[in-house]
């Protein structure tokens, strides 16, 4: 029963992200942006890594959306 309603909570959201603007999706990117700083600001020692890690993990992060993106 946990999974059909989740299943219908998904396609609900779905169906909402569609009626969005641009900026809609732009504000929503900003606040993610920002999240992160704080958390980056409350927990120091992440910020410790070298640059090449976190290029590495946006690069895996960004491969499924990418994909998604360009396929035909």
């Amino acid at each position: 029963m946990f999974r059909g309603g989740l299943k219908m909570c998904f396609k609900q959201m779905e169906k909402n992200i569609k009626k969005m603007h641009w900026y809609d999706i732009s504000l929503i990117k900003m606040s993610v942006l920002f999240f992160t700083l704080m958390i980056a600001k409350f927990w120091p020692g992440i910020l410790g890594l070298e640059w090449y890690y976190y290029l590495i993990l946006g690069v895996l992060f960004a491969i499924i959306p990418a994909g998604k993106v360009f396929k035909k």
